[in-house]
């Protein structure tokens, strides 16, 4: 059975997922790069990005847990890179490189039109407007059976939350404070929308929460 999924979404100790003011060259916005610092320590995140060594301990877990059994992506544009309006062209195609991480379809939610985008490694970014129940409906026909992970930004994860279509979400805390940005859960009720926390796990990088729907 197929499950909308949550993973590795990091938020600072005063509750924000992203900084303000996302560039090129600051793709989390103002700060925003101090959040994943659990993740970058892991051995999962050195192979990605073809490096030696990393920490094989809980964060290393909880990060190749978060690419188990999943058969499509959902994400913002945002997460999708710094490009607003329309599409000047085909050039910008991601922060990843030739070879992004995911290998399953991604479908990368915008009101502007774009053809598809086929890269190495299975990667497909499909470019799809609509409420966030078509889009998963789309995602979750992709997936063939496996789960579907929603990816950031912020906007992304409120919306698919808002909706109670998430059925898992693990969020890492990190032991930074932003002052800024974008803040996940500002305004959200999680309890009355039917989620509790299932279980926490300190590390020296971060808070590990698993939130699930009730």
């Amino acid at each position: 059975m197929t499950r909308v999924r949550v993973d590795g979404f990091t938020i600072s100790l005063d509750g924000f997922g992203a900084g303000p003011g996302q560039t090129l060259e600051e793709p989390m916005g103002g700060r925003g790069g101090l959040l994943h610092g659990w993740l970058r320590g892991t051995k999962t995140f050195h192979d990605m990005v073809g490096a030696e060594g990393g920490s094989t301990g809980a964060d290393n877990d909880f990060a190749i847990k978060g690419f188990e059994n999943v058969g499509a992506w959902i994400m913002g544009r945002n997460m999708f890179g710094p490009v607003r309006g329309d599409w000047p062209d085909d050039e910008w195609k991601g922060w990843w490189g030739p070879n992004p991480p995911y290998h399953v379809p991604i479908f990368v939610l915008t009101h502007y039109p774009r053809e598809p985008l086929v890269m190495e490694g299975d990667n497909v970014f499909h470019f799809v407007s609509g409420d966030v129940r078509t889009v998963l409906e789309q995602a979750v026909a992709a997936a063939n059976g496996k789960d579907v992970r929603i990816g950031g930004g912020v906007s992304t994860v409120r919306a698919f939350l808002e909706a109670g279509l998430i059925d898992e979400m693990h969020l890492a805390v990190s032991p930074v404070l932003l002052g800024s940005g974008e803040a996940l859960l500002a305004g959200l009720d999680l309890a009355t929308l039917g989620y509790e926390v299932a279980s926490h796990t300190a590390t020296d990088a971060a808070t590990h929460v698993i939130v699930r729907k009730t």
